[in-house]
């Protein structure tokens, strides 16, 4: 580690420093020792193959704002990586309070993962080990395996390291461009339902069906997440990606060309996933991708509330969105675009427990199941149990069977053109 001393403060109490690689190109900061402390500035120049952030502690009044050099552009990451070693760009580990980014410009810090056979484990930005209130904005992230992983692993021993021990509270991603990544673009929230520790693997099945004499754990879950105005584009799995969140808002995201891999069982552009509850889905652009525009798997325990609105659905090769949830979830269903879809507009499972009816008012579902052979149950189709109540008066669903027949115009956002019966349903942009 190379650091020069303080340099220009922004305010009396803050120290700025430059920080740049070692003459192989890393750098490892353990702040053990509270060397760099709240409210310091350090500032990264030049190029790094990989940075590491241990034990780094601002507060909530006075975070570590970690940023680029002055009207200088920081590369970080290893295209060359084949595996071993060193197998993340940029990672945090128990870090808290933290800013990571450029001040408004996504270009000025650039990610570049694994481009090689093995960059399938290469993650481009890792926020693990505890890490939480954790701002990461205004980068750019392009290639390796997963874009950004954020999720704390079950340690064996370690019982602060699992719910309800830890809750990881307060992450924000925002302003990032990301593309060209093997795995997922976002990988928020572990997915497992349980771990098992005697066997180290994942388990998703019910508790009473444990293997007696084995060491079963829950992964810790986050608490206030939003996710906002990013771009995604050419992602080999999910988009976003999401689990194991209470308090969840994904807005203003435009998600295009995921599911490359035509990987059937990770193929959403938006997944809410399994553990999720009290989550906020709106205002996103999902369009021209392979998989499902909106996968939901949220839970209804504790009277959770889910919300799916004034979303852009459109041109994919699978349904719409596609809704498998737990504990009776209730998901609010409204004023979302779904057009263009190869299956059905909205597919509703209660196979997992999502019994209730869902709430389904105002939508605009257009050209479902490629726009051939629609019929009635292609834009609201229920199986497994799952219900459905659709709004009526100002607030019923418009069906149509091409964007021709709806009067819409793709070219801006599927917005209605003179003499569309669409009315008050349907996405409109903000």
């Amino acid at each position: 580690m190379h650091f020069s001393g303080p340099t220009d403060t922004v305010e009396a109490s803050a120290r700025e420093y430059t920080l740049v690689a070692d003459s192989r190109g890393r750098l490892n900061i353990d702040n053990s020792r509270n060397t760099y402390r709240p409210g310091d500035i350090l500032n990264l120049k030049g190029n790094f193959k990989s940075i590491f952030f241990f034990n780094m502690s601002g507060t909530a009044a006075k975070p570590i704002i970690i940023r680029n050099y002055r009207n200088t552009v920081v590369k970080i990451g290893e295209p060359d990586w084949n595996g071993g070693g060193y197998s993340s760009a940029c990672e945090f580990s128990n870090c808290h309070y933290i800013r990571f980014g450029s001040q408004s410009d996504r270009s000025m810090i650039v990610i570049n993962g694994s481009t090689q056979p093995a960059r399938e484990a290469y993650h481009d930005l890792h926020i693990g080990n505890k890490t939480d209130n954790i701002e990461i904005c205004f980068l750019t992230i392009m290639n390796g395996g997963n874009g950004i992983v954020a999720k704390t692993d079950p340690m064996k021993g370690d019982p602060g390291s699992v719910y309800p021990s830890l809750v990881t509270r307060n992450l924000q991603i925002h302003d990032l461009n990301i593309s060209g990544t093997k795995n997922e673009a976002m990988y928020i929230g572990h997915t497992a339902t349980y771990w098992d520790h005697t066997l180290n693997q994942p388990y998703y099945g019910s508790p009473s069906k444990f293997t007696p004499g084995h060491d079963y754990v829950q992964p810790a879950k986050w608490q206030n997440v939003k996710i906002y105005n990013n771009v995604i584009s050419n992602i080999g799995l999910d988009g976003i990606q999401t689990a194991a969140i209470d308090g969840l808002e994904v807005f203003n995201n435009e998600v295009t060309h995921w599911g490359t891999q035509r990987n059937a069982a990770h193929n959403g552009g938006i997944l809410i996933g399994g553990r999720t509850t009290n989550t906020n889905t709106h205002d996103n652009y999902v369009h021209d991708g392979w998989g499902e525009f909106c996968q939901f798997y949220g839970s209804g325990e504790n009277r959770a509330t889910h919300t799916i609105s004034n979303n852009l659905f459109t041109d994919n090769q699978g349904d719409g969105i596609s809704m498998r949830g737990t504990d009776n979830a209730i998901v609010r269903i409204t004023n979302n675009t779904v057009a263009c879809t190869k299956g059905n507009s909205l597919r509703i499972n209660g196979y997992t427990g999502m019994k209730g009816k869902q709430i389904v008012n105002a939508n605009a579902f257009i050209a479902p199941n490629g726009g051939q052979g629609v019929n009635i149950r292609n834009y609201v189709y229920v199986e497994e149990g799952g219900d459905a109540i659709e709004g009526t008066g100002n607030e019923e669903n418009k069906k149509f069977q091409t964007p021709l027949e709806a009067r819409v115009n793709t070219a801006e956002y599927y917005r209605p053109q003179q003499g569309s019966s669409i009315g008050n349903a349907g996405y409109r942009r903000k």
